[in-house]
């Protein structure tokens, strides 16, 4: 339980559980503003072009009665299948995915890629046994490196 506490600790102290913390935060906030765009810039036009479609007030009322809006059916407590809903929600969610992927892909392209480490040994040809690179002469057989 001790190591397991310890463990912990390191985890916290390290900045992980703040780095997660930020990002759910910047997240959250990052959705809503993507939300937004869909609901006020992107679908209103859309709707214009699809015929003065208003995407948020399209449903279907499973009672089998017609009502003139979401809001008027909501009132009488009928249930409904809100798809005008679910389709901005699904814009939301394309565009979010696409931002991540260009951030992330962005990111990729930035990483500074480590260059491997210099050898520090080398196999000797006869015996196959590591050597220090700079060994003039193997110390197992012997053999001379030209």
């Amino acid at each position: 339980m001790r190591t397991f506490l310890k463990e912990f600790k390191e985890f916290l102290i390290k900045g992980s559980v703040v780095d997660m913390a930020v990002g759910f935060i910047f997240g959250a906030a990052f959705a809503t503003v993507v939300k937004s765009l869909v609901n006020n810039i992107v679908m209103p036009p859309l709707g214009m072009l699809l015929g003065k479609v208003d995407f948020s007030n399209l449903f279907i009322a499973l009672d089998g009665n017609n009502y003139k809006s979401l809001a008027e059916a909501e009132k009488v407590g009928a249930p409904v299948i809100k798809y005008g809903i679910f389709l901005n929600d699904l814009v939301s969610f394309i565009i979010l995915g696409f931002v991540i992927f260009l951030f992330i892909k962005g990111y990729n392209r930035l990483k500074i890629e480590e260059e491997p480490a210099a050898p520090t040994t080398k196999v000797c040809p006869e015996c196959a046994m590591e050597v220090p690179i700079d060994a003039k002469k193997c110390a197992y057989c012997s053999h001379a490196f030209v």
